[in-house]
């Protein structure tokens, strides 16, 4: 069965950087898109950043282009999220997800059934 779990959330202040990792099981990468999600209490999700290998093809939000970067190493069945610059408004849980689909559009995860169980990131002022 597929299984995401995610690790490396925390607090920190703003200005600073954390890396996130996933680690997967039960999949194999050239068949899936992997990505990021975030929601915050009270707050609608929002898909921070999309990578698939089957349609070659990659995706940030607005608001994190150039802090955030997505990678893979197949070899290792891990997906990673460098965050740099965070601000305050980077707080939030963090989701590894996966799933059949390309990475197209700010709701890339429309469709994307498999979820690990988040990780959470708190950027302090």
């Amino acid at each position: 069965e597929v299984q995401l779990v995610e690790s490396g959330g925390g607090s920190v202040q703003a200005g600073g950087s954390l890396r996130l990792s996933c680690a997967w099981s039960g999949f194999a990468l050239h068949d899936h898109a992997l990505a990021w999600v975030r929601q915050a209490p009270g707050k609608e999700r929002e898909g921070v950043a999309c990578f698939s290998w089957l349609y070659d093809n990659t995706f940030y939000l607005d608001s994190v282009k150039g802090r955030f970067t997505i990678t893979v190493d197949n070899a290792k069945n891990r997906l990673y999220l460098q965050m740099n610059s965070l601000k305050p408004e980077d707080t939030a849980t963090y989701y590894c997800i996966a799933g059949e689909d390309r990475c197209t559009g700010s709701y890339f995860y429309y469709g994307m059934p498999y979820w690990g169980k988040g990780t959470l990131v708190t950027v302090s002022s």
